[in-house]
């Protein structure tokens, strides 16, 4: 038996249950049953992801599961992962990754008229709309994908994960898949992270099984790069890796959260040394002025 601890919304279940499907497919003997755990993030609707403390504010009570035997194995959005693994678990696995790009549902980003009302939660999407387009206005908006669907502004759009819409068999809600060439996304979307305790040894080999060598490689340099930046950075940060035919290509991009600045690399070099390009990545974002936004941002924030 393995105990698959999970989010209850309806996308973090497709997630569980796409786990449960890869290991039963690799272990037909296998017994999985899921382990539904309520966190902060889901509690405090009411509040930015930011103010609830960032990164980490979905995963910390899913993990607390697997570290006090509640559960075998956590199985997150590797996106709301932060960026170094906590004590005592191990990322054992990451499947084929989806599609990692934004979505606007409501609008095209050319279809909306000037001063239309763009509605996300992410400083990440908003800073980079606002850098492509400076006419438009933000709403917040937080909740599940049902949710924000409901919630498109009139006339506007709202930004959602183009992996989320096409879990859930919502795809052709998408006015526009945003290409990554104008909004780069977070560190490790459309990818889904399945960690267990290090020393599981059951576990870590039962994860192995469903485990793809090129994703996990992908994520683990956007979570270096994420790391170098100061890991619980909260101003506009993403990134996006992809392994080619000369080993691993990255590229970055810090903000200002008005969207006034943007700051873009990328880096591209042999495949185990990836977690080193990954780093030297952010720190020619650093020296190029990003350590002058994350002294402003820890000044106003």
């Amino acid at each position: 038996m393995l105990k698959l601890a999970t989010r209850g919304s309806t996308l973090a279940r497709w997630q569980a249950d796409e786990v449960a499907r890869l290991l039963r497919r690799a272990d037909p003997h296998l017994d999985v049953e899921l382990v539904v755990v309520e966190t902060t993030g889901d509690r405090r609707q009411d509040l930015p992801v930011w103010e609830l403390g960032g990164q980490g504010v979905f995963v910390k009570e899913v993990q607390a599961a697997v570290l006090d035997g509640r559960a075998d194995v956590a199985v997150h959005s590797a996106k709301d992962l932060p960026s170094l693994t906590g004590p005592g678990l191990r990322l054992a696995a990451i499947p084929v990754r989806a599609d990692p790009r934004d979505a606007l549902v409501g609008s095209t980003l050319e279809g909306l008229a000037p001063g239309a009302a763009v509605a996300t939660g992410s400083v990440r999407r908003r800073a980079q709309l606002a850098w492509l387009r400076p006419d438009l206005t933000f709403v917040q908006l937080r909740g599940n994908i049902a949710t924000r669907l409901d919630r498109v502004p009139t006339g506007g759009a709202a930004v959602v994960a183009a992996a989320a819409l096409d879990r859930l068999g919502l795809g052709s809600r998408a006015s526009e898949v945003l290409d990554v060439s104008a909004v780069l996304p977070q560190v490790g979307q459309g990818a889904i992270g399945v960690e267990c305790r290090s020393e599981d040894q059951a576990a870590m080999g039962a994860l192995a099984s469903i485990d793809d060598a090129d994703a996990h490689a992908c994520v683990d340099a956007e979570r270096a790069f994420l790391d170098r930046l100061g890991g619980a950075c909260d101003l506009p940060v993403g990134a996006l890796a992809h392994i080619d035919e000369n080993g691993l290509s990255i590229e970055g991009l810090l903000a200002s959260q008005d969207g006034r600045v943007v700051l873009r690399a990328r880096r591209s070099g042999p495949l185990p040394d990836a977690s080193s390009l990954a780093k030297a990545l952010a720190e020619e974002l650093l020296a190029a002025g990003g350590e002058d936004l994350i002294a402003v941002g820890s000044a106003t924030g």
